[in-house]
């Protein structure tokens, strides 16, 4: 039941919920914006149009993840600024988000018009963050005033006026990296605790810099204007561009490292595609029992890795299945396989994972042995799909040979998750009678 309420939240109950908030934010800013100054309107317009360009200038982190760091620092600079001129009513909350709605719409409409893909429940996820800011700053009443109305009676301690800001923005990321981590533990099956501590410690250094940010625009325009908007918006562009490199730099590692593990493969000593399946069912079984960002990270490229000794052999193995070899040839096909890792100097905790890969469970169940929870995984990643065959005819035999291990050759919580995923793929796990 609770895989099924996250899975929800993944497919649409984020989007449901922000596209209700904005529909409820239109209908009752509609009186407030037609009595609304010209200047007010263009600074709200400019507003539309740094979050929209924002929003097209997107990020890969997390794995996958697609963030829009100068979109989020726009809106939360508007939620925390007061935009009317003096002697103008203060732009209410409904007002600010329906202008941060507008250009995340904007934005979004221009990457559908360029083909290029659009994550619906994460843009919701972002927007509800975004739209706590004008809740806390401009709704919420404290001792009678709001924070913005009290902020303007702090002109001599603006410190104070900066702790406040930070606190909301602070507390707006906080719900932005709860309902991301949901919907990507909806999607990817695995704990939402895990996904929700993994999320905030993998990206709380980008999160500071959004939170400071709008910070820093919302303090600046109190003496610039409008102006502080690009000019404090100048730093994360540059950021950006780094940031784009680096992830341009690691899709090469994760290429190179791809098409190394498929040496195997076009030499004839494992059948088409195993360490890339492999990969794909340990990184699942990783992620089921609530692995970080950074141990699924080393346990893929391991996973991918896995067999790459068998190239030191003389003979391949039949169809490339070490599970069916002698003790001693998996031995030297991992030490090997991992040797030649170690060599590149920046893949030594893969390396260690690799090397281990054939250690029984027994020895961690009767010796204490520290055995990396990466080699478990890929030990009966590996035995599954050597058992299993091509496009997984024997799975219910593969299974039934895992169970026959269960506690000695493998771990049983791994086979548990195996189980648990195969069953999702809508496979057969039950040993044969």
């Amino acid at each position: 039941m609770r895989r099924l309420l996250f899975r929800g939240l993944e497919l649409g109950v984020p989007v449901g919920v922000a596209a209700g908030l904005l529909l409820v934010a239109l209908g009752s800013s509609l009186s407030q914006l037609a009595g609304l100054g010209a200047g007010t309107l263009v600074t709200l317009a400019l507003f539309v149009v740094a979050i929209a360009l924002g929003e097209t200038a997107r990020l890969t982190v997390l794995a996958g993840r697609l963030t829009a760091p100068m979109s989020s620092a726009a809106a939360l600079a508007l939620g925390l600024s007061n935009i009317a001129p003096d002697g103008d009513a203060a732009v209410g909350a409904d007002v600010v988000v329906v202008t941060i709605g507008l250009g995340m719409l904007v934005g979004n409409g221009l990457l559908e018009a360029t083909r290029r893909p659009v994550h619906w429940s994460g843009l919701a996820a972002r927007f509800l963050g975004a739209a706590v800011v004008p809740f806390l700053y401009r709704s919420v009443r404290f001792d009678g005033a709001t924070l913005l109305e009290r902020s303007a009676d702090w002109d001599s301690q603006r410190w104070l006026v900066a702790v406040v800001m930070l606190c909301v923005g602070s507390v707006a990321m906080l719900v932005d990296l709860t309902l991301q981590a949901i919907v990507r533990a909806g999607r990817e099956h695995g704990p939402v605790l895990r996904s929700i501590v993994d999320e905030i410690r993998s990206t709380i250094g980008l999160a500071t810099a959004l939170v400071t940010s709008g910070t820093l625009i919302a303090l600046a325009a109190y003496a610039l204007g409008v102006v502080a908007l690009p000019l404090f918006l100048f730093p994360l562009v540059l950021t950006y561009f780094a940031v784009q490199r680096y992830a341009s730099i690691r899709q090469t590692y994760r290429q190179t490292i791809g098409a190394l593990s498929s040496l195997t493969d076009r030499t004839s000593y494992t059948v088409p595609r195993h360490a890339q399946r492999v990969a794909e069912i340990s990184m699942a079984v990783g992620r089921d029992l609530g692995m970080s960002q950074r141990e699924l990270t080393d346990l893929e490229y391991a996973a991918l890795l896995h067999d790459l000794g068998q190239v030191a052999l003389r003979e391949p193995i039949p169809q490339g299945a070490t599970v069916m070899a002698a003790p001693a040839d998996q031995q030297r096909i991992a030490h090997d396989g991992a040797e030649i890792v170690r060599s590149t100097g920046v893949l030594d905790n893969v390396a260690t994972i690799m090397e281990a890969q054939i250690t029984p469970y027994r020895q961690v169940r009767e010796f204490g042995q520290d055995l990396p929870m990466a080699s478990r995984i890929i030990k009966v990643a590996n035995a599954y799909d050597d058992l299993s065959g091509p496009e997984g005819l024997h799975a219910d035999r593969a299974m039934e040979r895992i169970h026959l291990g269960l506690g000695y050759e493998y771990d049983p919580r791994v086979v548990d998750s195996l189980t648990r995923y195969l069953d999702r793929r809508g496979r057969s796990t039950a040993p044969s009678a």
